[in-house]
């Protein structure tokens, strides 16, 4: 998952995960597409731009003619949520006018808008806008259609009055062509872009949030981020650890006494409502959550192995490494440490899952970084918006089996090392 995201979804998503203007052409609250294979077909969202447009272009006595078609095959048993045109167009002093038609599967063509673009500033100006189903010159565009219906329709719901069948109150299933028509008056101007979309009620893989973000690229831009955190807490706190207890267990004495008095202290310490204050007082950056969760994740290990290396000093090449002249530190890295390696792999995998559960927690509580997407932070956004109680679960389950999956597969990795570089463990 962090390979892909990191090859095949765009930066930009990640960096605009808050941007609530990256995401607008997408729905709101939209379940995962998959969901239509049970029960009730929703409309899907569908997204179009003029790279999937039928582009047609004519002159008519000095007005020329760009029209762009797009074809939609509404299959759905209810209607769509809502509808939306986009345009961008370069022109000059002349404004060119927008025409948009939908051609129905019965046959029936509706003009939905026509109106003249804004006057131009001065010069070549490019304007980009889009007109929305609630737009009141759509309704004053239909009224004149509620006629070709055999029960009341009302042109206020355009997307309504457009999906619907003539004769019974259903929706018309069939193919539907956009028509969006550009009048052009000087040869300089040009469509830059147009589009079409269809408002449903799922999307993608994951479907949506309550700030239309795609909870599918989220998911997947959070692997890296929960890679980086676990990965970057364990080993640091895992090397902290086993260099803090060795030199506590090698030098003994007052050294050892100190040494292990501190770590009581910080073993003893409440690590969430110290993560808290940290967070709250000094700042809720990744690099500085990381930062609080390596303080308080060393201490386990320093235990450990100040334990190994009471017993290791006493073998007979340390003893005869004291003999030769070695100092300390060469004794420590050189014939203790090297000792405790296989211990410490299997360690910084077993202490991955607590990492990314610690995170989670603080952004969960709403104390994380803010600013990127993570499984805890996707979380928090869900509780925020009561996600629970109005049964979005795709926005709950999906990171939340994300971070037991993630935790499991450590923890696994963790025991497999562990039996490895313990054999004498393995039952016979």
């Amino acid at each position: 998952m962090t390979i892909y995201s990191v090859v095949a979804i765009p930066l930009e998503s990640y960096r605009q995960w808050n941007n609530p203007n990256f995401w607008i052409d997408l729905p709101k609250s939209a379940a995962p597409a998959w969901t239509n294979a049970f029960g009730a077909r929703a409309p899907e969202h569908i997204v179009m731009h003029s790279p999937s447009a039928q582009v047609a272009e004519s002159n008519d006595g000095g007005v020329r003619t760009v029209t762009h078609s797009y074809t939609v095959r509404f299959n759905y048993d209810q209607y769509p949520a809502d509808f939306m045109l986009l345009y961008s167009a370069r022109y000059g002093s002349t404004q060119p006018a927008l025409q948009v038609d939908v051609v129905r599967p019965d046959g029936k063509e509706f003009r939905v808008y026509f109106a003249s673009l804004p006057p131009s500033q001065g010069g070549q100006n490019v304007f980009s806008s889009r007109v929305f189903s609630t737009d009141r010159a759509i309704a004053e565009s239909l009224r004149g259609d509620t006629g070709a219906f055999s029960y009341p329709q009302d042109p206020a719901r355009p997307h309504v009055m457009i999906f619907s069948d003539a004769t019974q109150s259903k929706v018309l299933k069939g193919t539907y062509v956009f028509r969006e028509t550009f009048y052009l008056f000087d040869p300089a101007d040009s469509v830059e872009d147009s589009g079409v979309i269809l408002g449903g009620k799922v999307y993608g893989v994951m479907g949506t949030d309550e700030l239309r973000r795609d909870l599918a690229t989220g998911i997947l831009w959070a692997a890296p981020v929960a890679l980086f955190i676990g990965l970057t807490v364990s080993i640091v706190s895992i090397l902290i650890g086993l260099v803090y207890g060795v030199v506590a267990g090698y030098k003994g004495r007052r050294t050892d006494e100190g040494l292990m008095r501190i770590n009581d202290i910080f073993y003893s310490l409440p690590t969430l409502p110290l993560l808290v204050i940290l967070s709250v007082t000094v700042g809720r950056s990744i690099f500085l959550i990381t930062g609080f969760l390596v303080i308080f994740g060393w201490v386990g290990m320093a235990k450990i192995s100040r334990s190994l290396a009471l017993q290791i000093k006493n073998l007979q090449y340390v003893e005869a490494a004291k003999l030769m002249g070695q100092s300390d530190v060469r004794i420590i890295f050189r014939h203790i440490i090297p000792q405790l390696l296989p211990l410490t792999f299997a360690s910084i995998a077993i202490a991955v899952p607590s990492a990314i559960l610690g995170e989670a927690a603080l952004s969960f509580l709403g104390l994380g970084d803010p600013s990127i997407p993570t499984w805890g932070q996707i979380l928090h956004d869900a509780n925020s918006a009561g996600a629970a109680v109005r049964g979005l679960w795709w926005w709950i389950v999906p990171p939340g089996l994300m971070i037991a999956i993630t935790g499991l597969a450590f923890a696994l990795v963790g025991n497999a090392l562990d039996a490895i570089v313990n054999p004498r463990s393995k039952k016979v």
